[in-house]
């Protein structure tokens, strides 16, 4: 199954996003919490950010493979999910404020989320 390779993928970025986490609460001696601390406020809502959306549009891009979809759309979606979460990671980590891998980070994320469900919804569709 092609979602296999993007859940196994997402799964590894999630453990380096919440080993950054664990890091920062290490660095900066804060055990629940952000503290106040910016660093850290981040770095918790990248991870935060990633774990709200990436099940949801994995399950999608699950369902658009078990319907029959080519394989090329599946890898497209996966692709797509894969390096925007990182591109957004990247961004987020880096500033609070607007920059341009966070703004396409989420660009992409919302596309992959919307194209899987208007594919899901056309293939609902009777024919």
């Amino acid at each position: 199954m092609i979602t296999s390779l993007y859940a196994a993928l997402s799964g590894i970025l999630l453990l380096a996003l919440s080993s950054r986490v664990v890091n920062g609460r290490r660095t900066h001696k804060i055990g629940l919490g952000d503290g106040g601390n910016e660093e850290l406020q981040r770095l918790i809502r990248v991870q935060a950010n990633f774990v709200e959306y990436v099940p949801m549009i994995l399950v999608l891009i699950l369902l658009v493979e078990m319907n029959g979809n080519s394989a090329e759309l599946v890898h497209g979606l996966g692709i797509a999910l894969v390096v925007s979460r990182v591109l957004h990671a990247v961004g987020l980590t880096g500033t609070a404020g607007v920059s341009m891998p966070r703004f396409i980070g989420t660009l992409g994320t919302w596309m992959t989320l919307a194209i899987a469900s208007a594919v899901l919804l056309m293939d609902t569709l009777p024919q």
